[in-house]
């Protein structure tokens, strides 16, 4: 490929990615308006549901985020009555994450949404194997550049 031709927009790997997570955010968005949630709070919730009383520290590497932009989230789920936060016993600056009752309720009414988001990816060109396939290499991505880029930050403010 030229270097012209390299510089091209449509030669990207990183425009559709990029496209496709704000549009899947975006569809996202009608299921989680009815709980009263952002995607990133839900995100936070579904690592939470898995595994309640969390650090802050590990509920960010789970997600590839830094705790200055987790913490004001965190914060924010807190006034809300989804989580509470403590001091870990063992080492005070340790802040530990738990759900409250109302958090963990949000785990019912939320149980749908994996299953509409599918109906809404998925049509005659794009089938369930496709969506399987695709994650599995995403994964592997995130995989290979998490180790290529253990200094760097991972924060969706920068750009």
């Amino acid at each position: 490929m030229e270097k012209q031709e390299q510089l091209r927009l449509e030669n990207q790997i990183c425009f559709p990615i990029y496209s496709v997570s704000r549009l899947i955010t975006k569809a996202y968005k009608p299921y989680l308006d009815k709980l009263g949630l952002t995607y990133t709070q839900y995100l936070v919730l579904l690592v939470l549901w898995e595994e309640d009383n969390l650090s802050v520290n590990k509920i960010g590497s789970k997600l590839l985020l830094n705790t200055n932009t987790l913490s004001p989230l965190i914060k924010r789920m807190e006034k809300n009555d989804l989580l509470t936060r403590s001091r870990s016993i063992d080492d005070e600056r340790t802040v530990l994450v738990n759900l409250t009752e109302k958090g963990e309720a949000l785990k019912n009414q939320a149980s749908s949404i994996p299953q509409n988001l599918l109906k809404t990816l998925t049509n005659d060109d794009v089938e369930l194997s496709d969506i399987i396939l695709l994650k599995k290499t995403l994964d592997s991505w995130i995989n290979i550049l998490s180790r290529n880029s253990e200094s760097s930050s991972f924060d969706e403010n920068n750009e």
